[in-house]
């Protein structure tokens, strides 16, 4: 409601072109929790309903995580962005234990 009536037109669009595009880059989902959440705030008509956020966030996800996240059916915004960032931090987690254990091979070799 404030947007409409304190925004010009032209930062609006905008505003709701970025929430659009908005991608996780990288594994970096803290910085996309935040980035959607203000954008949300700001663009709270794009999304009349809890469930259209809900699928417009999980549509950002990288392909690693997005099926664990739609499997989920977590029912609110905050259970899928706490699933979503316990999941991207076990797959990194898990990523660099992997590359460590590769290392550790590597360096064992005669």
């Amino acid at each position: 409601m404030m947007t409409d009536k304190y925004c010009p037109r032209g930062e609006i669009k905008k505003i709701e072109t970025e929430m659009w595009n908005l991608k996780v880059k990288g594994t970096d989902v803290v910085a996309y929790n935040r980035r959607f959440q203000q954008l949300a705030l700001m663009c709270s008509r794009m999304f009349p309903e809890e469930v259209d956020k809900i699928e417009k966030y999980i549509g950002g996800l990288p392909d690693m995580i997005l099926g664990s996240v739609k499997a989920s059916k977590s029912k609110t915004m905050q259970e899928v962005i706490e699933f979503t960032t316990e999941l991207m931090e076990d797959k990194t987690h898990a990523y660099a234990e992997r590359q460590a254990e590769r290392k550790r091979k590597y360096d064992d070799l005669p």
